[in-house]
């Protein structure tokens, strides 16, 4: 993990203008641009110590990155009940629960479309 800008994936790449542009992945309205790579990272990580500064200035919790966060291995997902109904007769269909069937899925496009 990054330190220096506190575990956030970064995007450096250089623009159709020519500049290099630096981002937060998950952050991306937090960016900066320069000449240079090393400036574009410079100029970000000044630009993430204002953004701290202002959520704390207005009393506000900074965000944390992802990574970084604990994590239960629960959450609660709304869908439509036809598809509901169509993963459980799925999962009936494999003789495995519904909850095994949606965490198999989830685990498998996860795998395909890591970063």
């Amino acid at each position: 993990m990054n330190d220096r800008f506190d575990g956030f994936t970064l995007n450096l790449y250089l623009d159709e203008d020519g500049e290099w542009l630096a981002h937060f992945v998950e952050l991306p309205n937090v960016s900066a641009f320069a000449a240079t790579p090393e400036r574009a990272l410079e100029e970000l990580a000044a630009a993430w110590e204002g953004v701290k500064e202002s959520y704390r200035k207005h009393g506000e919790p900074v965000p944390m990155a992802p990574a970084r966060k604990n994590y239960s291995g629960q959450f609660n997902v709304r869908i439509d009940r036809r598809v509901h109904r169509m993963l459980a007769i799925e999962a009936a269909r494999a003789g495995i629960s519904l909850n095994a069937l949606v965490a198999r899925a989830l685990a498998e496009y996860v795998s395909e479309h890591a970063v």
